[in-house]
Order: structure tokens, then C-alpha cells, then sequence
């Protein structure tokens, strides 16, 4: 069957072999069988092209890995309620959320395209874009490098020098600092990697004021602290990737009772953090959750260290997942806070 340009079989040489007599000689002018064949066979071309666009934009939006993003989102909107101590101009949190948005996806974007040697060798990575060949590396940096580019201007034309600095500082510090050379070089690279990841709290702050105030810095340092617990659960599960990957994540080059001791750690210094912001204007119904949900971390993180310390499987998922509603529920405290003052 012949196929034009593009390797969508033509819709004129789609026939009934059946339908054509035998005296006619095989090299004979082919006819559609029906005009009912002809329209389907028109649609199934349509359908292919549709799923082939969806499967592109698909693989696009993968790459800016959304759910990240999303997480930064939420720590971005009670920094500026807390600035603000209020709702500041909703033209204001758009930009500042578009605008976050698109650098946090243009640092995953180019964070892809440096891991493009490593993403391949580990489960956890290999279905990306990169490693399935389904995008080239040259559209990939141009990609990330765009929205770099949009994210830069929309806040430098709608927000403030500070603010502007510090989008384009934390996309430099991710892809530069951390995965070019933290990620590939110290097991500590979960912890002063954590500075792109609290670097949201910064730059919606300052976005609505101008400046930086100690409450920001605060709010900075629970984020900060609380990567370590988090992404130190995430290594443990993925802990044979990253060996496989020669990444020195703390899981891999240390033991599990070492990994469960930093985990409490970091837990313990996290919830001071939160509870330090209290006396920064929070009302009660701020310090009770932060309190609580900051017990209910602490309590995974020893169980973890417990399990660690006897042998056991350490069931880390339990913890990642719960210090992600912690953060959530803690980033909704201060916006409620807010509110009710």
C-alpha cells in the first residue's frame, strides 16, 4: 500500500480487493468500494493526527513534571496572604502564580534535559520524554529555555526587580547548582538543593512588598527544612535507581540507620520552624495545627527511624506522603490565620 508523506496510507487505495473482477489486470486502476469506507477511512486519519498532537502536548506538559509544580504553587499563595496580611490585587497573585508556573516548569524542563544521560537507567525516570526518544534534546532546551524566558519578563513587567531576581535565581540554582552539580556530587544534595524548592515563599513575598521581612525568611526555613524528610523517603523507595544512576542520594551511600537519624532531624528542626512562626502575628488556630500536624510528622519520622534502627522494612512511602499533606495543611493554616485576624 502506498503511503504519502507524513505515513498515513492514501484514502483512494484503500479498496476491496474482492470487489475487482478477474480480467482486470493487477496493475489497474484501483476505485473506493463505498463512500461509507472513503468516510471512515478518512476519519481514522483524523483520529491518528489528533492522538499524535495529544501525545506531543502530553509529552510537553511532562516535562515541566506538574505535580512539583503544583507543590510550589501551594507554598507561594500564604506568603502572600501573610504579606499582605490580606488578599492582595488578584491581578497580582495571577501573575505572580502564571509567572511561578512557568519557571518552576522551565527548571524541570531543563532539569530533563541535563538528567537526559541518566533518566534512561533508572525506572523511575525512564518513560520520560528524553529517555523514550520521544522528544529531541535540541526541542527540549529550547522549551525550557522559552518559558525561562516568559516566566523572566511577565514578572519583571507586572511585579518588581526583587521578585525578578529571585525567579531567575532559583531557575539558575536548580539547574546549575543542584542537578549539574549537587545531585551528581554530595549526598548532601537533598538538603542545599532545598533552596530552589523554598524559593517560592521569597518571591510571592516580596512580589507583594518589595522587600523581605523575617516572617518571609521563617516561612523559608520550614520549606527548607522539610525537603529532607521528604525527598530522603522518596530516595529510600527509589534507592536501586539512583545506585544504578551512580547518583549519591543519602540511601545510597549511607546506611538506613544514618538516613533515619538525618530524617528525624530534619523533622525535628521543620516543626521549630513552623512553631517559630507563631509569635510573627499568627492568632492560636495557626500554632494549634501547626502543633498537631507538626506531632503527626514527628511521629512518622520516628517510625521510620524506628524501623530503620531493627531491620524492618522501612515502608517510606508513608512518610513521604504524609509530609506532603503536612506541608499542605500547614500552608493552609496560614492563610485561614490571615483571615480570621
Amino acid at each position: 500500500m502506498a503511503e504519502p508523506e507524513g505515513g498515513y496510507p492514501d484514502v483512494t487505495q484503500l479498496v476491496d480487493r474482492t470487489a475487482v473482477p478477474q480480467s482486470q489486470s493487477a496493475s489497474g486502476p484501483v476505485r473506493p468500494t463505498t463512500a461509507a469506507a472513503l468516510a471512515r477511512a478518512q476519519q481514522e486519519q483524523a483520529a491518528d493526527r489528533r492522538a499524535g498532537f495529544g501525545a506531543v502536548v502530553k509529552a510537553y506538559v511532562s516535562l515541566t513534571k506538574p505535580r512539583i509544580v503544583e507543590l510550589l504553587l501551594i507554598t507561594t499563595v500564604p506568603a502572600m496572604l501573610l504579606a499582605e496580611r490580606g488578599v492582595p490585587s488578584p491581578w497580582l497573585m495571577a501573575v505572580v502564580l502564571i509567572g511561578g508556573s512557568l519557571a518552576a516548569g522551565a527548571a524541570n524542563a531543563l532539569n530533563c534535559y541535563i538528567d537526559r544521560d541518566i533518566d534512561p537507567l533508572m525506572k523511575r525516570t525512564s518513560r520520560r520524554p528524553l529517555a523514550t526518544h520521544s522528544i529531541t534534546p535540541r526541542a527540549v532546551l529550547i522549551f525550557g529555555l522559552t518559558l525561562a524566558a516568559l516566566s523572566t519578563v511577565l514578572m519583571a513587567t507586572f511585579t518588581n526587580l526583587l521578585a525578578t531576581l529571585l525567579t531567575v535565581g532559583a531557575i539558575a540554582y536548580y539547574d546549575l547548582v543542584y542537578t549539574l552539580w549537587l545531585k551528581r556530587t554530595t549526598p548532601q544534595n537533598t538538603v542545599w538543593g532545598g533552596a530552589c524548592g523554598a524559593a517560592p515563599v521569597l518571591i510571592g513575598w516580596a512580589a507583594v512588598t518589595g522587600g523581605l521581612a523575617w516572617p518571609a525568611w521563617v516561612m523559608f526555613a520550614v520549606v527548607f527544612l522539610w525537603q529532607p524528610p521528604h525527598f530522603y523517603a522518596l530516595a529510600i523507595k527509589f534507592k536501586d535507581d539512583y545506585a544504578r544512576a551512580g547518583i549519591p542520594m543519602l540511601p545510597v551511600v549511607a546506611s538506613m540507620r544514618r538516613v533515619g537519624l538525618e530524617t528525624v532531624i530534619y523533622s525535628w528542626l521543620t516543626v521549630a520552624a513552623s512553631v517559630a512562626l507563631w509569635p510573627f502575628g499568627m492568632t492560636a488556630v495557626y500554632g494549634v495545627v501547626a502543633v498537631v500536624v507538626g506531632a503527626l510528622l514527628l511521629l512518622e519520622a520516628h517510625r521510620l527511624d524506628g524501623r530503620a534502627r531493627r531491620g524492618e522494612p522501612l515502608k517510606p512511602m508513608r512518610l513521604f506522603h504524609w509530609s506532603v499533606t503536612y506541608l499542605t495543611l500547614l500552608c493552609v493554616a496560614i492563610g485561614v490565620d490571615v483571615f480570621i485576624q
